[in-house]
């Protein structure tokens, strides 16, 4: 019965041993499979380590291109500020000009209004005074011609008594001539001044 048992406990143990070497074996397997990847997993991190170097190395360099593109906006900025500043001069300085100058437009246009104004008024005045002027030279012709048609018309008379005058007076020289015929008083009539003021016909 004892050495049944022993040989029952050796079959057992053999199985444990047996299940322990398959375990073993399969222990190994995984663990050539493990070391196959962790290999592969070192072969992996050494490319990966690489690929880190390289992609610090072109993050140092873009951190270095960002820091100098900062120092540029950096100065940029400095620069948009001063050109702001001179801009906002540029623009007080065009404002107040514009202002001056549309004050300056206003002051000549009111001026050339109260010119026009002037003018304007001085262009009645002269036109009344050029009217009243036409009426005085009207009225100074018509005086003229009325006073010229008068002394026409007495010139006229004038001249029509004088040739009644004549005649009358060469009617008496004749009357005394052939009443008294060849006589002093004749004589004197003949040399007598009417004659000579008479006006020629």
């Amino acid at each position: 019965a004892i050495i049944s048992d022993l040989r029952s406990r050796i079959e057992h143990q053999g199985d444990k041993l047996e299940m322990a070497r398959e375990k073993h074996q399969s222990s190994q397997k995984e663990n050539k499979q493990l070391s196959l990847k962790v290999d592969e997993l070192e072969r992996k991190l050494e490319a990966t380590s690489a690929q880190n170097i390289e992609f610090l190395q072109v993050i140092a360099k873009r951190e270095e291109a960002i820091h100098q593109s900062q120092l540029r906006l950096e100065e940029k900025t400095r620069e948009c500020g001063t050109l702001a500043r001179q801009l906002e001069s540029a623009i007080e300085d065009a404002r107040r000009q514009v202002e001056q100058t549309k004050e300056h437009a206003v002051s000549k246009e009111r001026a050339a209004q109260s010119k026009i104004l002037d003018l304007e008024t001085q262009l009645s005045r002269t036109k009344t005074e050029l009217s009243q002027l036409r009426r005085s030279r009207d009225d100074a012709d018509r005086r003229y011609q009325s006073r010229l048609q008068d002394l026409k018309d007495r010139l006229e008379q004038s001249e029509s008594t004088n040739r009644s005058m004549q005649n009358y007076v060469q009617f008496l020289k004749s009357s005394y001539a052939n009443v008294f015929g060849d006589s002093p008083y004749t004589t004197y009539l003949t040399s007598s001044p009417i004659r000579s003021r008479s006006p020629p016909a």
